[in-house]
């Protein structure tokens, strides 16, 4: 992907976070925007169909950037790998499927961020809470009540 072929608003994204614009950071933040909650083979693999060959370790790279930049979350449900998402810096939830491992977002549920007050801060200045809520999917219950 040459810089002319770069989305502009990805691009810009990019240079904003003080990253340089590559095709590999272009089709990660691609692969991810069209499909959210993704785990690193996954990722590589919608890497790999928009630009061709890319190692596993320039993903893992591009995705700790890319974190650290603040474009992406990375999200680690209990017992499950990492997954990373485009959704950042607005303090929601998940919701989590204990049978198919399928992750949905969960809006704060009251207040505003970070929407849950601790019963001891121990003096932290609390800037975020992570939820995540555990069941079955649609599909699941379905399933297992059949």
């Amino acid at each position: 992907m040459t810089a002319s072929q770069t989305p502009p608003a990805v691009a810009e994204q990019l240079r904003g976070a003080g990253l340089r614009v590559t095709a590999a950071r272009v089709a990660l933040l691609e692969t991810i925007r069209d499909g959210d909650h993704l785990g690193v083979e996954t990722i590589a693999s919608g890497v790999r169909d928009r630009i061709g060959h890319v190692s596993l370790q320039a993903v893992y790279d591009a995705l700790h950037a890319l974190t650290a930049a603040g474009l992406l979350r990375r999200i680690e449900p209990a017992g499950g790998p990492p997954r990373f998402e485009r959704r950042v810096a607005d303090n929601h939830h998940h919701i989590v499927c204990r049978s198919c491992g399928a992750v949905a977002d969960v809006d704060c549920a009251v207040g505003e961020a970070p929407c849950l007050t601790a019963s001891d801060d121990h003096g932290f200045s609390i800037d975020e809470a992570e939820v995540i809520y555990w069941g079955l999917c649609p599909e699941c219950s379905t399933a297992s009540s059949s």
